[in-house]
């Protein structure tokens, strides 16, 4: 299995690194998919495959440049980050099929933001001591480096989470409208990216209908799609990049990633928290309807035995009127 973890963390690295961006002279992604493939992989496997983060990390690193003594402490802090991510969405009761708000926040501010500052300060840190960045350029670097792995974690965690547990095993009913939206996400979201008119808050529309008709399913896949056809955009400097500079490209990326996830997450958390308190009414009515069914018939409810719907029959058959 920790094989298995560390292909996919390497096949995730080599896909993040096609979209890197130069902020104050170093190379940053503005979406790390290895952070988000190493705390599912956690979450749905345990701490036994850390071994696999932390071979691909390695691998990662070594496909880069010659490993040297720096990628020891690269490497530990890439692997120590999801562990932390793990360890808290565990004492917070994390559950990984996110049917619940509380699973959704806990993803943002323990996975997330909070875990993801380990691996930021560890990386941009080391950078600083080698001499490869001045002191000046920590906090923009460290920023950058901090947001795109949590990105990862905000980005890639849910949706493998939920296509690995039952309710990725979906069946579409509504394929006609599950077509609709991808035709119209196909056609809608490019041409909000590349419009140089800045017209990136038309993806805001789509990922709220994805949230309320498919769950975190549907809202993941198109917050997931739009962030990194917006990377790649920026990357080259077009649509609704063009004629920004480096830093402004960072910062208003980051600003749409970021935005687009938790739309996507939260929203798709309150929704599936509230079909699932639907469904639960909805069983204790059909349940308190078989009961008072029972008790017109004047018949024993079909209850728990002890509960006030049960009437015991005493010993010779009689029952007190």
């Amino acid at each position: 299995m920790s094989l298995a973890v560390a292909v996919c963390y390497y096949a995730a690295g080599r896909l993040g690194l096609t979209g890197r961006l130069v902020v104050e002279g170093a190379v940053v992604t503005p979406i790390w998919p290895p952070t988000g493939v190493a705390v599912a992989a956690l979450m749905l496997f345990g701490a036994r495959v850390w071994p696999g983060i932390a071979l691909g990390s390695f691998l990662v690193i070594a496909s880069l440049t010659a490993p040297g003594p720096t990628t020891v402490v690269t490497v530990v802090s890439n692997t120590v980050a999801p562990l932390c991510a793990f360890l808290l969405l565990r004492r917070a009761d994390f559950r990984p099929d996110m049917a619940r708000l509380r699973d959704g926040l806990s993803l943002v501010f323990l996975g997330g933001f909070g875990a993801m500052l380990i691996s930021a300060t560890a990386g941009v840190g080391l950078q600083v001591a080698k001499g490869s960045l001045d002191e000046s350029e920590f906090w923009p670097v460290w920023l950058a480096w901090w947001v795109g792995d949590t990105m990862g974690v905000l980005l890639v965690a849910p949706l493998l989470l939920v296509l690995a547990g039952p309710a990725g095993r979906f069946r579409i009913r509504r394929w006609k409208e599950a077509a609709f939206l991808g035709l119209a996400t196909l056609v809608l979201m490019p041409m909000a990216v590349l419009s140089p008119m800045s017209m990136l808050f038309l993806v805001f529309p789509l990922l709220i209908w994805a949230a309320l008709r498919f769950q975190l399913a549907g809202s993941m896949l198109c917050a997931l799609f739009a962030s990194v056809l917006t990377t790649f955009e920026a990357t080259s400097g077009q649509g609704a990049f063009l004629h920004l500079t480096d830093v402004e490209i960072m910062a208003k990326l980051q600003a749409f990633n970021g935005s687009a996830a938790l739309t996507a997450l939260l929203l798709a958390s309150v929704i599936t928290e509230q079909h699932a308190t639907r469904r639960s009414v909805r069983r204790a009515c059909q349940e308190l309807a078989e009961v008072l069914e029972h008790l017109a018939a004047g018949e024993p409810s079909p209850g728990p035995p002890g509960t006030a719907g049960s009437r015991a029959t005493p010993p010779g058959g009689h029952q007190d009127p």
